[in-house]
């Protein structure tokens, strides 16, 4: 009889499999990266049977934990490489932002919900994820310290991209981000090597949760 972390390790490859390459992922380093990351660490233990379905789950404070096949098409889309520098705007559960870790050379990830940003952080610090760095204020603000970023990615949809993050992408760095209202379009936004252009393309329809703050008005 298998054991829990036995379970959830041939849950995880049924993920990547029947969920994930099934629907077109293919970065092997991706698929990796998923099976690596334990899911059912960033769920509350009253979905861990659910933990390995391809459906969002909440996490509480009205936020959701992304549905696999959608963090899996996310990091696939912004083409990193392993010394990438990554912003993340929604922290939420955490587990985004490992399977970036996984990946990239550095993740900062800005969380708005304070409640959320000292459960994960404690959380990521358990794993042991020394190449997370978490901050609590508004995504639409970006980390303009640690600028720019190769690669930004946002798990939670603006009205419209703000400018702020674009000029934080490094040239030559790409953003994944949900766009819209209660109709959101999941856009890739490259910048051009020169810095001086952005060229924008919709990959698919989605539903986020709307990126909240300040700069949000809510």
């Amino acid at each position: 009889m298998l054991d829990w972390e036995e379970e959830f390790a041939e849950k995880r490859r049924r993920m990547v499999e029947e969920q994930i390459r099934r629907r077109g992922v293919t970065d092997p380093d991706v698929l990796a990266a998923m099976e690596r990351v334990p899911r059912h660490l960033f769920v509350p233990e009253e979905y861990l049977d659910l933990a390995y379905d391809d459906r969002p789950l909440p996490i509480g404070k009205d936020q959701t934990i992304s549905q696999p096949y959608i963090v899996a098409y996310m990091t696939q889309a912004l083409e990193l490489a392993r010394g990438d520098r990554v912003l993340e705007v929604g922290l939420g559960s955490g587990y985004q932002a490992v399977v970036l870790a996984q990946l990239a050379a550095e993740v900062y990830s800005i969380e708005v919900v304070p409640e959320l940003a000292h459960r994960t952080s404690r959380l990521l610090a358990e794993l042991g994820y020394t190449n997370i760095q978490v901050r609590i204020g508004d995504g639409r603000e970006g980390w303009p310290e640690a600028a720019p970023f190769n690669a930004i990615i946002a798990t939670a949809a603006p009205d419209e991209v703000p400018r702020v993050l674009l000029d934080q992408l490094a040239h030559g760095g790409r953003m994944v981000i949900p766009v819209g209202g209660y109709t959101q379009e999941l856009k890739r936004i490259r910048r051009s090597p020169d810095g001086d252009r952005y060229e924008s393309e919709s990959l698919m329809g989605v539903r986020f949760v709307p990126m909240t703050g300040p700069q949000a008005g809510r």
